[in-house]
């Protein structure tokens, strides 16, 4: 279905840092000038776990050995007509290799402390923190009316922006 899609998001770790790709390259983005992991859409075949391999050879030249499932974020965008991506949330500081230039962006270490400060979608911030306190296995629902996050949904009951704090 052209309105679905199944993607992964993966965040890599080192020295208390993300490798974080600022998505700079591309002119008709929708993630253009935010800060994001590595990931990708799947190809025909594909399971969550080889498209996570696959997309952060592509993206960074670093082949993960382990890695860590965090959950699922289901992200609905809402404008003129209704995008829905189940998006497959993982980690690694299990890899091996030199990050290369990607050619979607630019790829930085930034200090997970620093992360809050950048270019981010908010929803990332609930799902990030999430990743922090190492929650169980999460399904994150995460709606969007014209870029601007409307609803946030954890494991089937609604966030307030007071539990979360502005939702970080």
């Amino acid at each position: 279905m052209k309105n679905m899609q199944n993607t992964t998001l993966v965040y890599l770790e080192q020295d208390d840092c993300y490798l974080m790709l600022h998505r700079v390259k591309k002119e008709h983005d929708i993630n253009r000038d935010k800060w994001i992991g590595v990931g990708g859409k799947f190809e025909n075949t594909e399971s969550p776990e080889e498209c996570l391999l696959r997309e952060v050879r592509e993206e960074t030249g670093l082949a993960v050995n382990t890695w860590r499932y965090h959950g699922i974020v289901t992200f609905v965008s809402v404008t003129d007509t209704v995008y829905t991506e189940f998006m497959h949330l993982f980690s690694s500081a299990d890899f091996t290799g030199t990050p290369k230039i990607c050619n979607e962006g630019v790829l930085e270490w930034v200090p997970k402390n620093r992360i809050s400060a950048l270019n981010l979608w908010e929803g990332d911030l609930i799902f990030l923190r999430l990743m922090e306190e190492q929650s169980p296995f999460f399904s994150l629902k995460l709606v969007y009316h014209d870029g601007v996050l409307t609803e946030a949904v954890l494991n089937g009951k609604p966030l307030t922006r007071k539990e979360y704090g502005q939702w970080s």
